[in-house]
């Protein structure tokens, strides 16, 4: 047990002094900007801080823990702690963050409010990343989810609130699977509630019983992720939400999904998560092809990203669903990643709609010449989604594949098939993103619009552009730095597997 409550502080931080801008005194968005600014970067320095002299790599079990009793008629306690899994996602959370609030720089209407809910978002998200409780687990995944339908509500665009009610009923709705599965689990075989992680690991369910919890659980996070045929929302959510929200969104929201699925379905069920993950890696290839099918029909810029985001999902859940030590890892290389080219896109996405004024792709084109450094900076983000060695994108991917031909449990004819179709969907990926950089850089579209003039990238979003850049082939060059993370933690998980 640890002593001093690092992860308390580090849930607690910026929604403790995010209430703090409403106290104020009222001078204008810059102090409101530079105020929050500062409690990202604390926020960040703080979790790395606490990773790097208070973790240690090579112990797969859970570290700096704290337990302490909330609510004693319900047996409910304030449980923190992390492993190997939650590590990468909670610094790819802070990274983002702080990121995505420098970009949110342009944002001048009603800044007190948009600052506070993006601080209240990062809580929830380290919160529910770090909880090792079941029911605080749910409590942070429903308290992340007000914050984003406000954003989205407030700051989007034309359609705004019909993506917002569109959100909120997906993720909200799902959220009753979530919450009966944790009541079942912790109600089980006991006569008072019990939901501790740890305890519910060691627990054996008869396998009906899994079954329904496991499925229950694929709800809610298939709807996250998100898995077809439940990703619709989240086309028409990016569509509408202010790019700021879209990073966060890519960065960070689809990714608990991910890891709710190894976190929970993996690890607390591992019976159901074998006869289901077949059924994963189906739903997988099918994702892959159907969204990078469906791409190239998108006419709005953050639509056709967006489809992106779900392709890519595809590899996420195929790992999963390889049951393989390295299927497993390339699914969490794959989580931080995208996390990041994800982000990056959407970035530069917003940041050209905030020169040119136009989200229909059809209406761009010759935006090469005035803006160089934004033109470079999108086609190495969209090599990188496209898979180009020497990228982050392309290492993930090919460990996922290294997943598929290693995993134990399936024949060698269903293996080639799989990668076959996955092969398809690998080709059909540079299709659509080309096509997006041919439809916005080139050709002479803009040079026949009248009074055409604006500036390229400031050393701000040139500063938000590397930051995001650098990690990406960072990655790409030497992987380790992220899978020395997760490797131990992800041998412990398939144990579970292989040597009942």
């Amino acid at each position: 047990m640890n002593y001093f409550p690092w992860l308390t502080i580090v849930v607690v931080l910026p929604i403790f002094f995010g209430s703090l801008l409403f106290f104020l005194p009222h001078k204008g968005n810059k102090v409101i900007r530079y105020y929050t600014i500062c409690i990202c970067i604390l926020e960040l320095l703080m979790i790395t801080y606490t990773f790097c002299y208070h973790f240690e790599l090579d112990d797969p079990l859970i570290q700096l823990t704290e337990g302490y009793k909330w609510i004693r008629f319900l047996n409910f306690y304030w449980r923190l702690g992390i492993d190997g899994l939650s590590i990468g996602p909670i610094l790819l959370t802070g990274f983002i963050t702080t990121l995505a609030t420098l970009a949110a720089w342009p944002v001048t209407q009603n800044s007190r409010l948009f600052h506070f809910l993006m601080l209240t978002m990062y809580s929830g998200q380290i919160g529910s990343f770090s909880s090792r409780d079941l029911l605080l687990f749910f409590l942070m995944w429903e308290f992340e989810l007000i914050p984003v339908y406000l954003l989205l509500s407030m700051w989007g665009g034309k359609k705004r609130l019909y993506s917002a009610t569109k959100f909120i009923l997906y993720t909200a709705g799902s959220s009753i699977f979530l919450l009966m599965g944790v009541l079942g689990i912790g109600l089980y075989g006991s006569n008072e509630p019990t939901f501790n992680f740890e305890t519910s690991a060691n627990q054996s369910y008869p396998v009906a019983l899994e079954i329904i919890f496991y499925i229950g659980f694929l709800i809610v996070f298939a709807v996250k992720s998100p898995i077809i045929p439940l990703h619709t929302w989240l086309p028409d959510t990016h569509g509408e939400a202010h790019y700021s929200t879209c990073m966060l969104l890519a960065g960070i929201l689809l990714k608990m999904g991910a890891y709710g699925l190894v976190r929970i379905n993996m690890e607390l069920l591992p019976c159901a998560h074998s006869i289901f993950s077949p059924w994963l890696i189906i739903v997988g290839i099918i994702q892959i092809i159907y969204a990078a099918s469906i791409s190239p029909g998108q006419r709005n810029l953050k639509k056709r990203i967006a489809y992106s985001s779900v392709s890519h999902m595809g590899f996420i859940i195929i790992g999963i669903g390889s049951i393989s030590d390295a299927g497993l890892n390339g699914s969490i290389l794959q989580i931080i990643s995208h996390g990041f080219i994800g982000t990056g896109l959407f970035f530069l996405a917003g940041a050209g709609y905030d020169r040119i004024r136009l989200v229909y792709l059809e209406d761009m084109g010759g935006m090469a010449i005035p803006i160089p450094k934004i033109f470079t900076t999108f086609s190495i983000l969209s090599m990188a989604s496209l898979a180009l060695p020497g990228m982050s994108g392309f290492v993930a991917e090919l460990i996922v594949f290294f997943g598929i031909i290693t995993s134990q449990k399936y024949l060698l004819m269903t293996k080639i098939l799989i990668l076959f179709v996955m092969a398809i969907g690998i080709i059909l990926t540079p299709i659509y993103l080309l096509s997006m950089l041919r439809q916005m850089f080139y050709g002479y579209k803009l040079f026949n619009v009248q009074n055409f003039s604006f500036f390229d990238s400031g050393p701000r979003e040139l500063f938000v552009s590397i930051s995001i850049l650098l990690p990406i082939i960072g990655i790409g060059i030497y992987p380790d730095f992220v899978l020395s993370l997760s490797v131990d933690k992800v041998e412990a998980i398939l144990a579970n597997y292989f040597y009942r």
